[in-house]
């Protein structure tokens, strides 16, 4: 009897320090945190630099008499009537600025503007020497001059981002100063005839290009010196292929009046068009 009572209350302590136990704060671990993965986009204003490599494109200088008398030196080749105009070089340094917009972040629809400045400075000088005006007479030299000190844009853009590779068409207004002249000698070596325009001239420009955002933890971001003092949240390297045309101008190649006996005036035409490639890096403020 006294052994059932025994069991009886041993068995009572056991379920009442079960119960209390129940009643105890459970020890549960945290829940994780995630961190969301950053996602690059294009979204955010832009400034760089770059250096070019330029060419003409179809370029020709067209002179016509504009009397009876200087006519005739054009159509007997006196004076150069139709003489092709190629121009090449590397350009020294251009900038510019723009803002991007990116529709998704991640890989999706960029749309952008830019504006942008390359200081050309290609030029060309061509001598040209005409038949005698008399049987066994000295020949008539001339000479043609044409510049393009620098090439401006004002564009769109649009293109898709693959993540931190960007692919843009691009397209818009283009401006720049050139410089023509045209200088026609007598077979005396006088200066007989002399034209020049100096001045800025517009058209449009279009084109294509590839930019690359280096990523954060690239060794290429250890020289990332100057987009860190200024603010820059990603740098980005770029190439572009622009073809511009700024068009045609007539200038009036008149009578100096110091190769006598020259008498009337001639009129040549110039026209600017070319290519450009462009590369260089842009410093990107705003998103990652």
């Amino acid at each position: 009897m006294i052994a059932k009572l025994l069991l009886a209350g041993t068995a009572s302590v056991l379920l009442a320090g079960a119960a209390s136990a129940a009643d105890l704060p459970r020890r549960v671990a945290p829940p994780a945190v995630f961190s969301p993965v950053p996602v690059f986009t294009w979204t955010g204003f832009y400034l760089g630099t770059h250096s070019s490599y330029a060419w003409s494109d179809n370029q020709t200088i067209r002179t016509t008499g504009n009397e009876f008398n200087t006519r005739e030196n054009v159509r007997l080749d006196r004076r150069p009537g139709t003489f092709r105009s190629e121009q090449d070089g590397i350009g020294n340094v251009g900038g510019g600025i723009g803002y991007n917009y990116q529709l998704t972040p991640g890989s999706g629809f960029v749309l952008g503007v830019n504006a942008d400045v390359t200081w050309t400075d290609i030029s060309k000088s061509y001598a040209y020497f005409g038949p005698s005006s008399t049987v066994g007479g000295p020949l008539n030299p001339a000479n043609l001059r044409q510049r393009l000190d620098y090439l401006g844009t004002v564009q769109g853009r649009i293109g898709y981002a693959f993540d931190t590779i960007l692919v843009y068409g691009t397209g818009g207004f283009a401006y720049g100063n050139v410089n023509y002249g045209a200088n026609f000698f007598n077979g005396a070596g006088a200066l007989a005839y002399a034209g020049r325009y100096n001045d800025m001239e517009t058209g449009y420009a279009y084109g294509g290009g590839i930019e690359w955002a280096i990523p954060t933890d690239s060794f290429l971001n250890r020289f990332n010196f100057i987009g860190s003092f200024i603010g820059a949240s990603a740098i980005t390297l770029k190439a572009e292929y622009l073809h511009y045309d700024l068009g045609s101008r007539n200038v009036l190649v008149n009578n100096t009046g110091l190769g006598a006996p020259s008498t009337g005036s001639y009129t040549s035409r110039f026209s600017t068009e070319g290519n450009l490639i462009k590369a260089g890096f842009n410093y990107k403020f705003g998103g990652l």
